[in-house]
């Protein structure tokens, strides 16, 4: 029973709000195309950081990680 209870439990991180956003961008920095692929979270010994990510470009372009901010989700810099 216990095993079931710990396998019914959600991640840590999933309780959290995320550290950072990932977005994939492309284009140039004229003229950039955000798009949110993720999300990543900080390790509770502050080591390192779990990356989640629900897409995965496949035409380059580049992935970066933004702090979440209200006014804009993070996207551009």
């Amino acid at each position: 029973m216990a095993r079931n209870e710990k396998q019914n439990r959600r991640p840590a991180r999933e309780n959290r709000a995320p550290a950072y956003i990932a977005w994939h961008v492309a284009g140039n920095e004229d003229k950039a195309f955000w798009t949110r692929i993720g999300a990543a979270w900080t390790h509770q010994d502050g080591e390192g950081l779990t990356l989640q990510l629900d897409l995965v470009p496949v035409n380059g372009g580049r992935i970066v990680l933004r702090h979440p901010s209200e006014n804009n989700n993070g996207a551009g810099a």
